[in-house]
């Protein structure tokens, strides 16, 4: 699936279901709590925190996608293309980064 088409799903599964997006500032709000949750799996599946009973259940995968709906959302609400922003992101990435990381002694 196209960037841009999952932003047209996302925009369709809010006009059918959702009634209408919340405002960009809840949204905002909602998309922190989100990558909170991922960052909670993170740190326990990763990291050096143990599991909660109550976070063994936790989807690492669905909740990253809960933080890719929000994004949408927002990015749909603020007449944003995802697509045409991550390709301008990568070529900028590209021509910033081309020897940076080929060049530090950490990564090799």
């Amino acid at each position: 699936m196209k960037i841009t088409e999952a932003q047209q799903m996302v925009d369709e599964w809010i006009q059918t279901y959702g009634v209408r997006y919340f405002s960009e500032l809840t949204n905002t709000a909602i998309l922190m709590e989100e990558v909170g949750e991922v960052a909670r799996i993170m740190s326990r599946k990763y990291g050096d925190q143990s599991f909660k009973a109550s976070d063994k259940d936790k989807d690492l995968a669905d909740e990253m996608a809960d933080v890719m709906f929000v994004l949408i959302c927002i990015a749909n609400q603020t007449g944003i293309d995802l697509e045409a922003a991550l390709i301008k992101n990568l070529e900028k990435k590209t021509q910033r980064d081309s020897e940076r990381h080929k060049n530090n002694p950490k990564l090799g």
